[in-house]
Protein backbone atom coordinates (compact mmCIF):
# COMPACT_ATOMS: atom_id res chain seq x y z
CA UNK A 1 0.00 0.00 0.00
CA UNK A 2 1.33 3.18 -0.97
CA UNK A 3 1.39 6.51 1.17
CA UNK A 4 -0.20 9.46 0.73
CA UNK A 5 0.80 12.60 -0.56
CA UNK A 6 3.15 14.78 1.83
CA UNK A 7 1.67 18.25 2.76
CA UNK A 8 4.21 18.60 5.49
CA UNK A 9 5.33 21.87 3.81
CA UNK A 10 1.94 23.07 3.76
CA UNK A 11 1.04 25.42 6.93
CA UNK A 12 -1.89 24.35 8.94
CA UNK A 13 -4.36 26.97 7.85
CA UNK A 14 -3.22 25.97 3.90
CA UNK A 15 -4.00 22.28 4.73
CA UNK A 16 -7.21 23.09 6.50
CA UNK A 17 -8.40 25.36 3.77
CA UNK A 18 -7.53 22.60 1.09
CA UNK A 19 -9.54 20.33 3.30
CA UNK A 20 -12.42 22.76 3.35
CA UNK A 21 -12.29 22.67 -0.44
CA UNK A 22 -12.14 18.93 -0.97
CA UNK A 23 -15.11 18.31 1.40
CA UNK A 24 -16.89 20.71 -0.52
CA UNK A 25 -15.84 18.97 -3.74
CA UNK A 26 -17.37 15.79 -2.35
CA UNK A 27 -20.56 17.00 -0.82
CA UNK A 28 -21.42 18.81 -4.09
CA UNK A 29 -21.83 15.07 -6.09
CA UNK A 30 -20.19 16.75 -9.02
CA UNK A 31 -17.28 14.17 -8.32
CA UNK A 32 -16.84 11.13 -10.36
CA UNK A 33 -16.33 7.87 -8.75
CA UNK A 34 -12.86 7.71 -9.29
CA UNK A 35 -12.03 11.54 -8.18
CA UNK A 36 -14.28 10.97 -5.17
CA UNK A 37 -11.88 7.97 -4.46
CA UNK A 38 -8.21 10.39 -4.85
CA UNK A 39 -9.70 13.36 -2.61
CA UNK A 40 -11.24 11.07 -0.13
CA UNK A 41 -7.57 9.96 0.20
CA UNK A 42 -6.14 13.20 -0.05
CA UNK A 43 -8.38 14.64 2.18
CA UNK A 44 -7.64 12.12 4.94
CA UNK A 45 -3.55 12.39 4.61
CA UNK A 46 -4.39 16.50 5.07
CA UNK A 47 -6.75 15.40 8.38
CA UNK A 48 -4.06 13.55 9.83
CA UNK A 49 -1.64 16.20 9.10
CA UNK A 50 -3.69 19.23 11.03
CA UNK A 51 -4.18 16.42 13.58
CA UNK A 52 -0.66 15.93 14.32
CA UNK A 53 0.22 19.60 14.22
CA UNK A 54 -2.82 20.45 16.56
CA UNK A 55 -1.45 17.75 19.05
CA UNK A 56 1.97 19.46 18.62
CA UNK A 57 0.83 22.81 19.07
CA UNK A 58 -0.96 21.61 22.44
CA UNK A 59 1.75 20.00 23.67
CA UNK A 60 3.77 23.24 23.25
CA UNK A 61 1.09 25.23 25.12
CA UNK A 62 1.25 22.38 27.77
CA UNK A 63 5.10 22.85 28.29
CA UNK A 64 4.68 27.06 28.34
CA UNK A 65 2.09 26.74 30.94
CA UNK A 66 4.03 24.28 33.28
CA UNK A 67 6.68 26.08 35.77
CA UNK A 68 10.22 24.71 36.59
CA UNK A 69 8.71 22.76 39.11
CA UNK A 70 6.89 20.78 37.15
CA UNK A 71 3.06 22.65 37.93
CA UNK A 72 1.22 24.93 36.16
CA UNK A 73 2.81 28.50 36.29
CA UNK A 74 0.76 30.68 38.90
CA UNK A 75 -0.52 28.01 40.53
CA UNK A 76 -0.33 28.10 44.80
CA UNK A 77 -0.25 24.87 46.86
CA UNK A 78 -3.91 24.32 48.57
CA UNK A 79 -3.78 25.33 52.39
CA UNK A 80 -6.57 24.69 55.07
CA UNK A 81 -5.20 28.03 56.53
Amino acid sequence: MTEGPDFSALSFEDALRRLETIVQRLESGEASLEESIELYGEGDALRRQCEERLKAASARIEQIQLGQDGRPAGAQPFDDA
